[in-house]
């Protein structure tokens, strides 16, 4: 299929409303750069690198937190604006949508002509940045057309292709495979037998075969789903706030998943469509390059919303929220229960908690997530049911940008066993030593002396019987304002109790209660 890309370069950057070509910005998620200016990139930031090590290439370079609901709001306008040319725009991701040029194409003159007008509008809607078009079947070959600004010619994506490294597809297992079989380009790879390419490489190699011709992703067979797999909330009162029209998408995108998910399939693309007092339809496509969970429809749902809520694109509050699910395929990856079917107490406990969030509101029923940090209250992070449960500061391994795994280092964190007890608010202590002293943490990070008798509250002094540390931190030593230096301990004492003592700036805190 004939298709044509916008490409927002930088975008997160550019959604912030940070000037890239003269600021070093780098745009951090889980410690990881996910984006950066050109004028980072000129001191050598790349995605990937860690923040520390960000910063020691470019020390004047401003680190930023990642915000995707802002990045698909700031989308919005652009996506209205491409909108102008063409129906049926699907939004890839914030910073990238792309619309098929059959019909337009046609009518303004060609695929030249069309990505001219398009580039055009969208950068007088970017006055801090511009973007790039591409055109190409396929928008695989289309995205990549888009970032070097060409148009290729009508069946001759695989040409255009052929030269880009196998790490263009971005399939790390895949292509670590690949690599080491030899095959280094996608021209080198397109070349190889199809069915052999299925028998050797799975599914998963057959899909990235066919982009490596300059194919779609999938045939062109797309299933028309059912009628009754629309999903619509009537919104009584009109919701004019982003939080009361997205706890009803999270309702309709709970039952769409549940209805696919007994059909036996999965949405790749869904349609958010709202109505509003005055008589305006609004619809935008999402893609997702895999199954759409029901987190996952819902977190998309709500940055469609806080664009259309809170960048001006309504005049007057929704009356009516609809979820289409316009591309449907074969769901493959479902996990039934031991002994076949779904896992009945695990519905009934969901359908419980949702109801409690209906009658208390959303953040009446939160989870626990487990993540990365150096205590234990840092570690876990409470979530409301039905968020997305990923960790803010994850500790699992994760691939490093030249290859292999790697676990995420947190110097100074406590070792096993963790706590059973963090209290809510640190209370007061005393450390001294055999001579009464209190016991301090000099610039070396060590001890002045072994504790020996500890008061907690104020109260009666307990005899220390073990102790480990302690384990140093200094936190965010760039930033004067948010700059913090303490010291862990682990204190036994007499009678079998445990504490987690911290110091800090000479006082000393309980943190946390061990069994």
């Amino acid at each position: 299929m004939r298709t044509l890309v916008v490409w927002c370069p930088d975008w997160p950057v550019v959604a912030a409303g940070r000037d890239g070509a003269t600021d070093p910005v780098a745009v951090v998620h889980a410690n990881r750069v996910v984006a950066c200016s050109a004028a980072a990139r000129a001191d050598g930031v790349r995605r990937g690198l860690r923040r520390r090590e960000a910063q020691a290439r470019s020390p004047s370079v401003t680190v930023l937190a990642h915000d995707p609901a802002n990045d698909a709001r700031a989308f919005e306008p652009v996506v209205a604006a491409v909108e102008a040319f063409a129906p049926g725009i699907e939004i890839v991701r914030p910073g990238i949508c792309a619309v098929g040029t059959r019909g337009p194409s046609r009518y303004f003159g060609g695929d030249q002509a069309l990505a001219a007008k398009i580039a055009a509008a969208v950068n007088e809607v970017l006055t801090a940045a511009t973007c790039r078009v591409g055109v190409a079947d396929g928008s695989f070959a289309a995205e990549l057309a888009a970032r070097a600004s060409t148009i290729v010619p009508r069946r001759a994506s695989a040409d255009f292709l052929a030269p880009f490294p196998i790490g263009t597809l971005n399939r790390p297992e895949l292509v670590d495979l690949l690599v080491r079989l030899g095959i280094r380009t996608l021209g080198d790879y397109a070349e190889l037998p199809a069915n052999d390419v299925l028998a050797r490489f799975g599914p998963d190699g057959a899909t990235a075969h066919r982009l490596a011709r300059g194919l779609d992703e999938r045939p062109l067979a797309a299933r028309i789903p059912p009628p009754d797999l629309v999903v619509t909330a009537e919104l009584d009162p009109p919701a004019d706030r982003v939080d009361t029209a997205a706890f009803a998408a999270r309702g309709l995108a709970a039952e769409l998943h549940e209805r696919l998910s007994s059909l036996g399939l999965a949405c790749t693309r869904v349609g958010v469509e709202a109505e509003t007092e005055h008589g305006e339809h609004l619809v935008r496509l999402w893609r997702h390059d895999g199954p759409l969970t029901a987190g996952a429809i819902a977190e998309r749902v709500r940055w469609q919303l806080d664009g259309w809520l809170s960048s001006g694109g309504t005049t007057s509050g929704l009356t009516l929220l609809r979820l289409v699910p316009d591309e449907v395929v074969p769901h493959n990856g479902r996990q039934l229960g031991f002994w076949g079917g779904e896992a009945e107490a695990d519905d009934r406990a969901a359908r419980a908690l949702a109801r409690i969030q209906g009658l208390l509101g959303p953040d009446a029923v939160v989870t626990a997530v487990i993540g990365g940090g150096r205590s234990p209250s840092e570690q876990v992070r409470l979530v409301p049911w039905g968020e997305p449960r990923v960790a803010e500061r994850p500790n699992q391994p994760m691939r490093s940008p030249v290859g292999g795994l790697e676990t995420p280092a947190w110097p100074g964190q406590i070792p096993a066993p963790a706590p059973a007890t963090v209290v809510a608010d640190r209370m007061a202590a005393e450390v001294v030593d055999a001579s009464g002293a209190a016991v301090v943490v000099g610039a070396r990070g060590l001890a002045s002396a072994a504790p020996a008798r500890v008061s907690v509250d104020g109260g009666p002094w307990t005899d220390v019987v073990a102790w480990a540390g302690p384990w140093p931190a200094d936190e965010r030593w760039w930033d004067p304002e948010a700059h913090r230096r303490h010291a862990r301990f682990q204190l036994q004492l007499a009678g079998g109790a445990a504490h987690l003592v911290a110091l800090e700036r000479g006082r000393w805190w309980v943190e946390a209660t061990y069994d």
